[in-house]
């Protein structure tokens, strides 16, 4: 929360301006060290230099395995079988780290939504409180409203092909 220490008549505020806390400061609290050590396997995942890694890793195995350096030098015979159980355990690792990253982005967007919908319900009280006392009529201006949200959804579905509702 901050304060102001004067309004534009030069007086106090009565009291302190409320401020959301933001999505990132919210979810920085629940983060561990698991989750730090997950998002950085995901993101190395998720680059290209784990594709070089793989691609170089695959291809020295096969290279050393097809006998390049001579058989004696040869570990997993074609069809590679320990190759593949490597790369299969791997790839269950993998998708368990992609899905816990997945599951903490999801709470993350919950947070953002919870966040978004508390800052659109003050706004439209505070524009429902401004708007009574400029004198304007609720009632008229949400009819308005209403009228464009319409609009503006029928303009949006025959865009996207969809039926008119």
């Amino acid at each position: 929360m901050t304060s102001h220490h004067g309004d534009p008549a030069g007086g106090q505020w009565p009291h302190p301006v409320i401020r959301l806390p933001h999505e990132q400061q919210i979810f920085a609290h629940g983060r561990g060290v698991q989750d730090h050590v997950a998002d950085r396997i995901t993101a190395f995942a998720g680059s290209m230099r784990f594709v070089y890694v793989h691609v170089a890793w695959f291809a020295g195995w096969i290279l050393i395995n097809e006998g390049i350096f001579g058989q004696a030098a040869v570990f997993d015979p074609f069809p590679f079988g320990l190759l593949t159980m490597i790369v299969s355990l791997e790839a269950i690792f993998l998708s368990t780290f992609v899905m816990v990253s997945q599951n903490r982005q999801a709470a993350r967007d919950t947070i953002r939504a919870d966040l978004n919908f508390e800052a659109s319900v003050r706004s439209e009280v505070w524009s429902t409180n401004l708007g009574r006392a400029l004198g304007l009529d609720p009632e008229e201006i949400e009819r308005q409203t209403q009228e464009l949200l319409a609009a503006s959804r029928d303009k949006m579905n025959s865009e996207m092909g969809r039926p008119q509702e």
